[in-house]
């Protein structure tokens, strides 16, 4: 999709340049961006993510710094037509904000003076979005409703809706601006249902890029697929029905840290419910934290390197028939609980082909057997298709399924 108009920062005279180096939770691609200019380090801002392709942005690219996450549900009165327009209005708008333009309809310049900082605008349709808009019969069979888990304590006004998305920047005027925007052109088509911000490492942060750390102070991301994986396709990307060819499903879990139960622990007992040393993230079983873990490795005693509960035992794909998702979280913290406990912990965000063969039971096993879930309250959830991205030319997010 072309797109017109001056970049937000050359409506001020300026021209910051660069890559963003490093990434958090375990980096899959690079960001393409402006090459850095000769007179100094590359500028933060200056990261540009191309919003066209195969596959939406937001999947397979490094965590940015900051995340808002919406879900909206339609009016009685939009239906399909009024879907249509508005995923038309938002293509346009994620178009240009991805470069660094003004938004068009309902820019509100919060973000005049910033470059693109690496945005990403990521689109999903909830299961309820399908009888709105009279395409029950395309619904597909992979948005079957997640099971219950044993010891969910969910709230169904954070969870769920017609439309979701994902809006990441490592700048956290840039993702708010980009929210906001997206917001106003909904009306009166959608209204938002609930919204969550989240964040991570800020690239360049750290010495070299690594891993991230989520808020119990775990490295969270090692054991991610990688896109140079032979099968990392047929785990995160879908083939079918045919209008979801190319996108992926997501699964949305806020999880609520019971950090001071956890910080009570001392660190040799966080790091065998783990199953991984919290300094450098490498399994108990030994080596570093890209040694492939040793599940039947034993201490001198004779014991189990790797705890029989352990996270890493309990969720890895070797323990669940090869089940594995592509993990994108972020932490949140939004202040206090009545109690005075930190309402704090982490945005889950899973990508996957299909949520029967990599969430739900991995979710299952995990629920049941995982040590860490003593120090976990999952509060909301939300299943969600993403469809593909716009290959090239003119066209919108969700055009196979509205108009094939």
């Amino acid at each position: 999709m072309t797109t017109t108009g001056f970049s937000r920062r050359a409506l001020l005279g300026g021209a910051g340049a660069g890559l963003a180096v490093g990434a958090a939770g375990g980096a899959l691609a690079h960001a393409a961006a402006v090459p850095a200019t000769p007179s100094g380090p590359p500028a933060l801002g200056a990261a540009r993510v191309d919003w066209q392709g195969p596959h939406q942005a937001g999947i397979t690219q490094p965590q940015q710094a900051r995340v808002q996450l919406a879900a909206f549900d339609l009016a009685p009165t939009a239906g399909r037509a009024g879907l249509r327009g508005l995923l038309k209005e938002w293509s346009q708008t994620i178009a240009r904000l991805t470069v660094g333009e003004p938004a068009g309809n309902h820019e509100n310049q919060i973000a005049l003076d910033a470059g693109p900082s690496s945005l990403t605008v990521t689109v999903g349709f909830g299961p309820s979005l399908f009888d709105k808009t009279g395409l029950a019969d395309r619904r597909p069979a992979a948005l079957a409703p997640l099971p219950a888990f044993p010891l969910d304590a969910l709230d169904p006004a954070r969870g769920d809706g017609d439309l979701w998305v994902q809006i990441g920047a490592d700048d956290a005027l840039v993702a708010f601006h980009a929210l906001r925007v997206l917001q106003q052109q909904a009306a009166p088509a959608a209204t938002v249902r609930w919204q969550m911000a989240g964040f991570a490492r800020t690239p360049g942060a750290t010495a070299e890029p690594m891993t991230g750390r989520n808020l119990m102070g775990q490295l969270d991301g090692t054991n991610n697929p990688k896109p140079t994986d032979p099968d990392f396709a047929a785990k995160v990307f879908a083939t079918g029905p045919d209008w979801m060819a190319g996108g992926s499903y997501l699964v949305l879990r806020r999880i609520r840290m019971l950090l001071d139960d956890w910080e009570n622990l001392p660190t040799d007992r966080q790091e065998r419910v783990i199953g991984r040393r919290k300094s450098d993230g490498a399994p108990l079983s030994g080596g570093t934290e890209r040694t492939a873990v040793d599940l039947a490795g034993q201490n001198p005693d004779g014991t189990l390197a790797i705890p029989a509960d352990a996270h890493i035992r309990v969720a890895a794909p070797a323990a669940n028939g090869g089940a594995a998702m592509l993990r994108r979280g972020f932490s949140y913290a939004d202040g206090t609980l009545p109690d005075g406990s930190p309402d704090a912990g982490l945005l889950f965000l899973a990508f996957q082909a299909d949520p029967a063969r990599g969430f739900v039971p991995v979710q299952q096993k995990l629920a049941r057997a995982d040590g860490l879930s003593r120090f976990l309250r999952h509060e909301a959830s939300g299943l969600y298709a993403v469809p593909p991205g716009v290959a090239g030319g003119e066209g919108y997010l969700g055009q196979a399924l509205l108009e094939g």
